[in-house]
């Protein structure tokens, strides 16, 4: 039973003959009836009684009027379903990416997103592993992701976005200056997350070069204590600038590094085709970062 046979159906029914359906449908008479009497063929029962020039609902035919109707409608809203979705009407897009990144630029992107087309909800995932942005991506869980350039890419499409700028974030009160140098940096104590996070290895690779070791007052897995713990005088934190700027607003004092300390963030995609609505997100992006996205990697 195909659709083609369910709309044939219908057809004689509200023409009252073949012939009429027929010409209503612009088929000829021989391809309606083939169609109907193969959907007669599959059901084992004939739908119609044939009367001269006219035809007659069976009872068979009358238990499968209102099903057949049904049928219609249901395929004519799986089509504007998908009609909305081509359109970024409706539809929704899964994301990975880095907590950090998420903040910022995700944020941004997607409120872009979001304003350009409201229809489309976004779904964001935090992976357990940085190194999960690529897996999920590559696995299909997610269409996109977002991480630094510490996640390979292997066989992922990806687009370089702005570097990322990383701000010193002292206590309340702090003596330093606005700006620090890296051996400033060095002589910090620190609030920072384990190692083998990217957050920690972007503060190890800016301070390989000081003099002396790495000063970690605190290491936690909790990024969201990482600003309190700064307010509450337990050390500094190396963070991207959007937070260290938002840890400012709450009381901290903030400092740039001489010479900057910098993140390169990518977005990442399989090469295979992408449904409409990330497409959508990748072009953006493009925008966003003044580029067209990179071949495979």
């Amino acid at each position: 039973m195909d659709r083609r046979q369910i709309e044939y159906f219908l057809a004689v029914v509200a023409h009252g003959s073949f012939t009429s359906a027929a010409h209503a449908l612009n088929v000829t008479q021989p391809s309606l009836s083939h169609a109907v009497g193969a959907l007669e063929r599959e059901l084992g029962v004939e739908l119609f009684t044939r009367l001269g020039r006219g035809v007659r609902l069976t009872s068979a035919g009358e238990a499968l009027l209102e099903p057949a109707q049904q049928i219609v409608r249901d395929f004519s809203r799986a089509r504007a379903s998908v009609q909305r979705v081509r359109g970024l009407q409706s539809g929704r897009l899964y994301i990975v990416a880095l907590t950090t990144l998420a903040v910022d630029p995700l944020a941004r992107m997607v409120g872009a997103f979001r304003n350009r087309h409201p229809g489309i909800d976004i779904r964001i995932t935090d992976p357990e592993q940085a190194v999960a942005v690529a897996e999920m991506v590559r696995s299909g869980k997610c269409e996109l992701g977002l991480a630094d350039f510490s996640v390979p890419a292997t066989g992922l499409r990806t687009l370089e976005l702005p570097e990322q700028e990383m701000l010193a974030v002292l206590p309340p009160g702090s003596p330093y200056a606005e700006r620090l140098t890296i051996s400033e940096v060095a002589e910090l104590d620190l609030v920072t997350t384990p190692q083998g996070t990217t957050t920690r290895t972007v503060v190890e690779q800016a301070l390989a070069g000081a003099s002396v070791p790495l000063r970690i007052a605190v290491e936690t897995t909790h990024r969201a204590a990482i600003v309190p713990l700064v307010l509450a005088g337990a050390g500094a934190a190396l963070l991207p600038r959007p937070m260290a700027e938002e840890a400012a607003r709450q009381g901290t004092r903030i400092a740039r590094i001489d010479p900057p300390v910098t993140r390169r963030v990518r977005l990442l995609w399989r090469s295979e085709s992408l449904s409409p609505a990330a497409e959508a997100f990748v072009r953006l992006a493009e925008s966003f970062a003044g580029r067209p996205a990179h071949d495979r990697r």
